[in-house]
């Protein structure tokens, strides 16, 4: 959006490492209602239903965000669906155009896959048919969230909603994902925009010692779980380290959510915070994550293959892509124990296994972002007229 000559600010939550990388990038921050990690064990600490969280999540979403849009002529949400559901109200109060962006295909409708599930509605086991499972998912949606959203717009002047799920995620959704990573096929049900991942390059320089690291012997493997914090597993650091070590592998550990670190003073390990992992990852053998959207598409950009241990939500999705694409493996449910990664990492570290995902990495898009501002501008001035 800069790059094109429109002012842009991003509302989110005010964690630090959001805060530096916004900083860093010279985009200005209107903070969300609270910061993820405080949510997060205020959610816990309560034992409130997801009805009532998202009762206290809309409400204070609305206001940061109208707070942030003061003056602005389009928003594009993303994020939980009350956060969602919170901008296209604001959107509606100040009468300016709103986008929904998802970076997984599994959270659109369609007929060509099955929709994510939520908690306490799995879904039937009679229900094959993908159609029959996004009306499932609509019901959900509304029994999760319709009495959260509908009560606040109530208050604010707005109609209520039978669909929310349909009216929040609107007709013309975005797909912020790589159509070789993701691949999109068109619907009657909307006209989802495949815009390609946004990905911010970054020209960071690796940490001296980390450098110092990766001189001093053959590529690492690189472990991390991003902001999972993997509370299930007994001790992910230990499991991930041994299961490199079988392999004869040094190891780069990310701290992450999961706070990892190392388990001795050997030399062949190194713990490394918030880094350029486009630099990164093109310099180690493997990437050992936990299937987020964004870390699956930096490794598979940087040409490394990939061993990935899915947690939640659209995780799982990116495992099987990994592995239906032949660019490294899945790890075999959401806990890694002693020797179940042994047989994932032996398949990314295969010499095959590399030469496709090098051949792989050619083919993903950088143009995402860029394709997306440009639609934005050209859908807001396209109402204009």
């Amino acid at each position: 959006m800069q790059a094109i000559g429109v002012e842009a600010l991003v509302s989110a939550p005010a964690d630090a490492e959001f805060v530096e990388l916004l900083g860093r990038e010279a985009v200005p921050l209107e903070p969300a209602f609270m910061p993820v990690r405080q949510w997060i064990e205020q959610a816990k600490q309560s034992g409130l239903r997801l009805p009532q969280l998202a009762a206290k999540m809309v409400p204070a979403q609305f206001d940061a965000i109208a707070a942030a849009a003061e003056g602005c002529d389009a928003i594009v949400a993303t994020g939980l669906f009350p956060s969602v559901a919170a901008a296209r109200s604001v959107a509606e109060k100040r009468g300016i155009h709103f986008s929904w962006a998802a970076f997984c295909p599994l959270m659109v409708p369609s007929p060509h896959h099955p929709p994510m599930e939520y908690p306490g509605w799995s879904h039937p086991p009679e229900l094959t048919d993908n159609l029959a499972l996004w009306a499932f998912n609509a019901q959900a949606k509304k029994a999760l969230f319709g009495e959260a959203v509908n009560t606040h717009r109530a208050s604010i002047a707005l109609p209520t909603l039978d669909n929310v799920r349909d009216h929040v995620f609107t007709h013309r959704p975005w797909l912020a994902s790589d159509p070789v990573l993701s691949p999109w096929q068109p619907t009657d049900l909307n006209d989802a925009v495949q815009t390609g991942a946004w990905i911010l390059p970054d020209s960071r320089p690796l940490p001296a010692g980390l450098e110092a690291f990766l001189a001093s012997g053959e590529p690492p493997v690189y472990v991390g779980f991003g902001s999972m914090a993997m509370h299930a597993a007994e001790d992910p650091a230990r499991t991930a380290i041994e299961a490199v070590r079988a392999q004869g592998r040094r190891v780069i550990l990310g701290r992450g959510w999961a706070n990892l670190a190392l388990i001795d003073d050997q030399e062949d390990c190194f713990v490394v915070g918030e880094v350029n992992q486009q630099a990164l990852f093109a310099r180690v053998a493997a990437v050992m994550h936990h299937g987020g959207a964004g870390t699956t598409t930096a490794a598979a950009r940087a040409g490394a293959p990939q061993v990935v241990v899915p947690q939640v939500a659209d995780q799982p999705y990116w495992a099987s892509r990994v592995t239906e694409l032949g660019i490294g493996a899945a790890h075999d449910g959401s806990i890694p124990r002693a020797g179940s990664l042994l047989a994932p990492l032996r398949t990314a570290l295969a010499a095959d296994t590399r030469e496709r995902a090098f051949a792989v990495a050619k083919t993903i898009r950088s143009d995402g972002a860029v394709i997306a501002a440009e639609l934005l501008v050209a859908e807001v001035r396209g109402k204009r007229q």
